[in-house]
């Protein structure tokens, strides 16, 4: 088994009762992932999110109207012999999964119609409790081009814990805050990777299942803390490496596929802290007009850290990893905040809220316009 670093790593000790566990992190192990799991402590982990094979039963080539050939997944990876065959090595990855994660640690797993409810049922039967299962509905999915089935338009992400009394780590008044106040739904309506997010090798997309870097923004600022260590089995590019770093996350990749992996090597390499970087803005077609702020912090135009103010500048606020406002000791969304500042018993925090943005003073609803213009609302 190889190990490659190209990030520098971090080690440091935990406990596990009055057993100190230590392991290194911030590195892609290049293994087959359960030989890769196997040589990790029990009890290391603070969340594994996988993306496994999804066993496409593709039955040959599919064309787009036009004759052009859809860029579908028939890379080996994704074969196996039978749905047995992949039951096996579904309870295999489980089971060391299971092993390494903490007690108190997660599991999120996605998957599309062809395998999750396989793997739900084997995480059940491993002994996992299931917490909720979570429907990410892609505001641009690929057509159904033979037209003769419904699109399909979303994909299924499984969050468990290690048992029924664990007490795991969920971020509630975060996802409220990501969602203007709104209780965080169990649908997610996020677009696929396209324009800059979508990773490319001369021209060529890198993997075809690359997942938004949104969805791992969303999902490690639900379910970890800063420093925990998150796991990704099925590395592929890295999206789970590179959002982790970027919220100051610890983590381990496993890729077999070395394409891959020098991939999500100089893609993490160049991923910069949050307070100093932003995620890609993401071309989307929302079916929804309203836009939460959680959702412009989320795809990076306007970054946490960003200072904010009032039109006559009076006062000065944060904006925050979960799309809250922070000053001084005061938090809240933007509504909320700017209603509490003026001592008023409401704020349209979109117009109260002005930003610095291209050389030039404006109200953040300026740049809730350029997200409904690239996703296709405005």
């Amino acid at each position: 088994m190889g190990v490659e670093l190209r990030v520098a790593p971090s080690r440091r000790g935990r406990k596990i009762g009055d057993a100190p566990v230590a392991v290194d992190a911030d590195r892609i192990i290049e293994s087959d992932c359960v030989a890769a799991m196997a040589s990790l402590p029990d009890a290391c982990v603070d969340m594994v999110f996988a993306d496994p094979p999804y066993n496409l039963q593709l039955g040959g080539d599919l064309f787009r109207p036009e004759g052009g050939r859809v860029d579908a997944v028939d890379d080996d990876w994704d074969k196996f012999d039978s749905n047995a065959a992949y039951d096996r090595f579904t309870h295999a990855w489980l089971a060391e999964a299971r092993r390494i994660l903490k007690p108190n640690g997660t599991l999120w797993v996605i998957g599309s119609y062809h395998n999750i409810f396989r793997v739900g049922a084997a995480l059940q039967d491993r002994g996992f409790w299931i917490l909720n299962d979570i429907v990410w509905r892609k505001t641009n999915p690929m057509p159904n081009f033979k037209g003769t089935r419904f699109t399909n338009a979303h994909e299924t992400l499984i969050w468990a814990s290690k048992s029924e009394e664990a007490r795991y780590t969920f971020n509630y008044q975060a996802m409220k805050a990501l969602n203007d106040e709104l209780q965080m739904r169990s649908d997610w309506v996020l677009p696929i990777c396209a324009g800059q997010e979508r990773l490319k090798v001369n021209g060529v997309k890198a993997h075809p299942t690359q997942k938004p870097e949104a969805l791992l923004y969303r999902i490690l600022l639900a379910t970890t803390k800063p420093g925990d260590l998150v796991l990704d089995p099925f590395f592929g590019t890295g999206t789970t490496g590179a959002v982790a770093r970027r919220l100051g996350r610890r983590w381990i990749g496993i890729e077999r596929e070395q394409k891959y992996v020098a991939v999500a090597r100089e893609r993490i390499a160049a991923t910069l802290p949050l307070d100093e970087s932003a995620m890609t803005v993401m071309a989307s077609k929302r079916q929804s007009p309203r836009v939460a702020f959680g959702a412009l912090v989320e795809a990076g135009l306007i970054p946490p850290g960003t200072e904010v103010m009032d039109a006559k500048r009076r006062w000065t606020a944060l904006v925050r990893a979960d799309g809250s406002l922070a000053r001084e000791a005061a938090t809240g969304s933007i509504h909320k905040l700017g209603a509490d500042l003026q001592n008023a018993p409401s704020c349209n925090g979109w117009t109260f809220w002005h930003i610095e943005h291209e050389g030039t003073f404006k109200p953040i609803d300026a740049l809730r316009q350029i997200y409904l213009m690239a996703s296709g609302e405005g």
